[in-house]
């Protein structure tokens, strides 16, 4: 699949890339999908939940009641989980979400997702740039010439480029990451992938192997 290479006016540069059908053409799994993004999320949450149970609760000790004979059922202190104020039964406790995916399976669901994407028609492709000042409205003014205005943008960028992501932190619908960190949630959550051709390059030597 070849796509138009563009400047950062939106016009066509007269040159073209190829998407490498090993990592833009293959047959999606979905699957492999599902378990990447719910690692990516799991990965997110802090595990620190926690409720008391009734050994935690300061409360009296004290018998409410006599064991037999009340006519109702066995009854301890004020600290019991059927009353009002008292302990949780098998409350949340602080644990930890995380859990192990194989490097080939995150490699295919990332390739899953991007073969998506292509066939979406939701990959645009620039030419390597950078900004001289971290302006928001030159990064906006990008997002119009390339028609993706309004739409939520993932910039890949082949390394750190400050101008460029100060430039896009404030937009809502925009983010600008390295292509070596790229992951499948963020592919997934954003309409249309803008990369640049070195970063193409980068995603071809990670994915490629």
């Amino acid at each position: 699949m070849e796509i138009n290479v563009l400047n950062i006016k939106g016009q066509e540069t007269g040159r073209k890339v190829t998407l490498n059908d090993a990592i833009f053409g293959i047959e999606p799994n979905d699957h492999v999908l599902y378990l990447d993004v719910k690692q990516y999320l799991a990965d997110q949450r802090q595990g620190t939940h926690k409720s008391k149970e009734r050994s935690e609760h300061a409360g009296s000790t004290r018998k409410l009641i006599r064991q037999k004979g009340g006519g109702g059922a066995r009854r301890g202190d004020i600290n019991s989980p059927v009353l009002v104020g008292g302990g949780r039964v098998f409350g949340p406790k602080p644990r930890d979400y995380r859990f192990k995916l194989n490097k080939k399976v995150k490699q295919l669901a990332r390739k899953s997702a991007l073969t998506y994407k292509a066939q979406e028609n939701a990959i645009v492709v620039v030419e390597d740039f950078t900004l001289d000042a971290p302006k928001t409205k030159d990064f906006v003014a990008i997002t119009k010439n390339l028609n993706v205005e309004g739409k939520k943008v993932l910039l890949l960028l082949p390394e750190t480029n400050k101008n460029v992501y100060m430039s896009a932190r404030n937009l809502q619908r925009a983010e600008v990451m390295e292509a070596a960190t790229l992951n499948t949630y963020k592919v997934l959550n954003a309409d249309v992938l803008v990369m640049t051709e070195n970063s193409l390059k980068t995603i071809d030597g990670i994915l490629n192997k």
